[in-house]
């Protein structure tokens, strides 16, 4: 087991024997970057085993080694970089790796990276087995069984000269050279091993900002180390320093180590650096009396490109063990974070447009949408649609067990027809551009690209006309809020569980320069004994944000796999008769 502790930010701390310092670094810690530390840490505690630190909540006690979590901005993964991949070593790896693909990707961020024919295991003669996965923050990591040296194992090096970078660890920082099973090698700083490969590009790219931005190490003396690594030629990115919301009173400097590679030396009783992840927070607690530019026929402007991303993650209803009231920075934070990892299927960060840490994005404290009942809860629903709901619980099973007929028989989302008129945020696809003119407001939802175009000015009354899957829509102005008033639903886009007799009222009121509040209200008498309102807010973004084109029927192979699945699983039923 490896007996030091190291962070995981990804930084690496060792301790040094070379001349001019007192003894050899102690590798200490990783530096991975994470929106939520508090996602990171329950991630490597539940799939690498790790133990959470008690004293305090971003960093992981791996095996000795800490991995830290760190909020930053970030421009995509650790591979490719000079940080390749780190390493973990499992007593029973087949048994570990069936564990994570039974686990899968949704809900868990686990990618598994798999060899040419399917499989994600490989044993090297005279080495060990193998397999690599990815965490949801984009860090490369490979699981190993190599029973010498469990649990943290190595940290992984690409170079441009990778004879000259294991010189420069062995002599700056004190590395024991030494040869993994005979085959590999590398150094060791206690029980970890770094080992280096060429870099297939040349010279790798920079870890800085990367999701292993850097590797850190611990003296006992950091004036001395400073001064022979000043000896040794080596350039300082930091002169040491206490770190703005350092912990402790210990200090750190960073070094510019081999292949653009961020390497930081700390003092013992290093602990880190609290970040205020209230930086992340949008709220409208400091917006005061706001009155909404105008356009030149004199109505509230609402133009521009919007993202509801800062929504992500709040519940549609308040869960029984949350109170009334904002959530903390943190919790808000986790809970975004927690929200994306269920619904990655398998991407990295950099994939998505609701992570933290890429442009304006930010985190939104809301406890549930629903904001009226003041319980945060769907009112009741009808003795007649229980009756409904208790039929169609009957017959579901064998209508389940049936295989669609044709494309009629899928989901509006599945045939790409619509989302629904409710713009609820998800995983991606989050915007929504409001273009005006005198006596109409066109509203664009990303989400399968659909335009409505709602005129503000007198209308025959709704109730007749022909249904629609969106509806029939009337806009008024009351004051600076814009009101539209849909009705005349197909019933074929149902919004948790509406009918053909909603009538939605939606209400768009301008809070600040870049805050549009989004509310609306749900009244279906055969489904919900009272109307209900919720709300959430969109934020303005037309410097970073782009709307991009939803191609769901050019790319719809999954209505042709399903499709076909089913011909074939009927063909299988009729042989089997």
């Amino acid at each position: 087991m490896i007996c030091n502790r190291v962070v995981l930010t990804v930084v690496a701390t060792g301790l040094l024997v070379t001349p001019g310092l007192a003894r050899a670094a102690d590798y200490h810690h990783v530096h991975i970057t994470s929106a939520s530390p508090a996602q990171g840490v329950a991630w490597y505690a539940r799939h690498m085993g790790c133990e959470p630190l008690t004293d305090r909540s971003d960093a992981a006690d791996c095996y000795g080694v800490e991995v830290v979590f760190v909020p930053q901005p970030t421009q995509g993964g650790s591979q490719g970089t000079g940080v390749d991949h780190i390493g973990f070593s499992f007593r029973d790896l087949t048994a570990k790796m069936a564990e994570l693909e039974a686990v899968g990707v949704r809900g868990s961020g686990v990618r598994l990276q798999r060899n040419p024919d399917g499989s994600t295991l490989r044993d090297v003669p005279g080495l060990f087995k193998l397999g690599f996965i990815f965490d949801p923050w984009g860090t490369r990591i490979e699981l190993v069984e190599d029973l010498d040296t469990l649990g943290f194992h190595h940290v992984h090096l690409s170079a441009s000269d990778p004879a000259a970078t294991l010189a420069w660890y062995r002599d700056v920082l004190g590395g024991e050279p030494a040869s993994l099973k005979g085959r590999l090698d590398g150094l060791r700083f206690d029980d970890v091993w770094f080992l280096v490969s060429p870099s297939p590009q040349g010279m790798p790219g920079t870890t800085v900002e990367r999701a292993i931005d850097h590797v850190g190490f611990m003296v006992d003396d950091l004036d001395q180390a400073a001064a022979g690594f000043r000896d040794r030629g080596v350039t300082f990115e930091q002169e040491p320093v206490v770190p703005a919301g350092g912990r402790t009173s210990a200090r750190r400097a960073y070094l510019s180590g081999p292949d653009a590679v961020r390497v930081a030396v700390v003092e013992t009783g290093f602990a880190g650096v609290d970040v205020d992840l209230g930086a992340a927070i949008l709220t409208t607690d400091a917006l005061g009396a706001f009155d909404a530019p105008r356009t030149p026929w004199g109505e509230p402007d609402f133009q521009g490109v919007w993202t509801n991303s800062s929504a992500v993650g709040i519940p549609f209803e308040r869960p029984d063990d949350v109170e009334a009231g904002d959530l903390t920075a943190e919790q808000a934070v986790a809970r975004h974070e927690g929200r994306l990892l269920g619904g990655i299927w398998g991407y990295e960060r950099e994939w998505r447009d609701t992570t933290l840490g890429y442009g304006r994005q930010g985190v939104s404290t809301q406890v549930a949408m629903v904001i009226d009942p003041p319980d945060g809860r769907l009112p009741a629903r009808t003795a007649r649609r229980e009756a409904r709901a208790v039929t169609a619980g009957d017959e579901r099973a064998p209508r389940e067990r049936s295989t669609p007929s044709g494309p009629e028989d899928l989901s509006t989302w599945v045939r790409c027809i619509t989302r629904g008129l409710i713009p609820t945020p998800g995983g991606y696809n989050n915007g929504l551009q409001i273009v005006q003119g005198p006596g109409y407001v066109a509203i664009t939802r990303e989400m399968v690209h659909e335009t409505r175009i709602v005129s503000t000015e007198p209308r025959p009354a709704l109730g007749s006309g022909v249904a629609s899957y969106l509806g029939q829509s009337r806009g008024r102005w009351d004051g600076d809020t814009l009101v539209v008033e849909t009705a005349n639903f197909n019933g074929g886009a149902s919004f948790r569980g509406s009918s053909k007799d909603m009538t939605l009222v939606e209400r768009y009121t301008r809070l600040g320069p870049g805050t549009l509040e989004y509310q609306f209200t749900v009244d279906d008498p055969t489904v919900w004994t009272q109307p209900w309102t919720a709300m959430f807010r969109w934020d303005l973004d037309e410097s970073q944000y782009e709307l991009v084109e939803y191609g769901c029927h050019e790319g719809n192979y999954g209505m042709t796999n399903i499709l076909s699945g089913a011909r074939s699983r009927d063909a299988a039923a009729q042989r089997a008769r």
